[in-house]
């Protein structure tokens, strides 16, 4: 197969995109892209599935029948059908199909709460959040949080759907008792950034780079600003802070392709949501950038290189792993050479250096090594148990008391 654009000839796959609106833009461009490279591509209706699980032999029928063989599946899993969406997409990757994103990375994806939580983790920017059950907490809650103007969002939301703007405490405190009373609905309440009312950035994510980026600006004196709700787009430059928060949010998450929606606040990017099936009608509108044909490129490469899981490979050989080791002002390793840090002496090989948003692979032996890098490294385990700082006291916690207790609260 030749690319039409020039590229590496590559063979020829059979791509299934599971989604339940053929005609949807988005549905189209993948299959338009999918074939322009010399593809088979079939539009698969999500729900038209049956999953048969047999010990050492799973499949799935399509519409009744056996499915056919194939090589790659790019899930559009709306969000209704999330449930047996993320299980058709298992399903898939029990039988070894290469699937575009993950369905472990779909389902955190779609939970606003998980999502923040596995972000929390790390270092991006992201909005305080609360999460409560009871009432009693709502108002202290909110004091935590800065005070009104809060934000209040259905946990299950799409589209700027759920999402509410409540100017007061009263009226935060009067649509959380709403939601989550009879409705039973889970809400969150996120500290609202005033500099950035109105206007998002949204970072299109494929494999680890931004492929096309656009700013979101909101209707008239809507706070949302969703292009389902009546804003406009534009094209924008990301820098470099935006592009690696980006790129690392996707990469936390899970996903290989995703869409980073983030505010502009006066500190740096802050997410506010990672999308596992972003649209492509207005980041290609807004750009001109071909963001359907840079997905199926990256399932050309992904599908002729496998992905790999380093940890589980390196520590097959009983006594050696592979571990990641911060590197600080403190540590004997800050300011010496690959050469000079003895680690190869030592049994221990650097893989990469994390340099901020730059990894460095296969290090030579005369880079040197810096405060505030990340190593990855393999060798023996008990070597390398020495490599990483201190682990740090939790804030809060307590020294153990004479009896071994410890005071905690609750």
């Amino acid at each position: 197969m030749n690319p039409k654009d020039g590229g590496q000839t590559s063979d020829t796959m059979r791509i299934a995109i599971l989604s339940r609106g053929p005609n949807l833009y988005s549905t189209r461009r993948l299959r338009e892209a999918c074939e322009a490279r010399g593809h088979e591509a079939k539009v698969l209706n999500t729900l038209s599935f049956a999953i048969e699980v047999e010990g050492g032999s799973p499949s799935l029928y399509y519409k009744s029948k056996k499915l056919r063989p194939y090589d790659a599946v790019i899930p559009r899993i709306g969000a209704s059908v999330t449930f047996f969406g993320t299980a058709t997409v298992r399903q898939f990757e029990q039988m070894g199909v290469f699937c575009l994103n993950p369905s472990h990375a779909i389902s955190v994806s779609r939970d606003k709460l998980r999502a923040l939580q596995v972000l929390s983790r790390h270092r991006v920017g992201i909005p305080k959040t609360l999460f409560v059950r009871n009432t009693a907490e709502i108002l202290p809650g909110i004091e935590r949080l800065g005070g009104a103007p809060v934000v209040v969002k259905l946990l299950e939301g799409t589209q700027g759907i759920g999402v509410i703007l409540a100017d007061s405490t009263k009226i935060a405190e009067a649509i959380i008792e709403t939601l989550s009373g009879p409705a039973k609905m889970s809400v969150l309440l996120q500290q609202f950034v005033k500099e950035s009312r109105g206007r998002d950035v949204r970072a299109f994510v494929v494999g680890n780079r931004v492929v096309a980026a656009m700013r979101r600006v909101a209707a008239g004196d809507e706070f949302r600003s969703n292009i389902h709700r009546g804003g406009n787009a534009e094209t924008v430059e990301l820098d470099e802070e935006y592009t690696r928060v980006a790129v690392h949010a996707a990469q936390i998450i899970g996903l290989r392709v995703a869409g980073v929606d983030m505010l502009e606040g006066k500190d740096g990017p802050i997410i506010m949501e990672v999308n596992s099936s972003p649209g492509l009608e207005g980041i290609e509108g807004a750009t001109g950038i071909d963001v359907a044909g840079e997905i199926v490129k990256l399932i050309e490469d992904e599908v002729l290189f496998p992905e790999v899981d380093l940890r589980q490979r390196l520590t097959l050989q009983s006594g050696y792993g592979a571990i990641e080791v911060p590197i600080t002002e403190q540590s004997e390793l800050c300011n010496q050479t690959i050469e000079g840090s003895k680690l190869r002496e030592r049994d221990i090989v650097v893989l990469t250096i994390q340099r901020g948003s730059v990894t460095i692979p296969n290090p030579r032996s005369d880079r040197q090594i810096l405060s505030g890098d990340t190593l990855l490294c393999f060798g023996k385990n008990i070597t390398m148990k020495s490599l990483p700082p201190p682990r740090r006291r939790r804030p809060g916690t307590k020294k153990k008391t004479k009896d071994g207790a410890k005071k905690q609260a609750g």
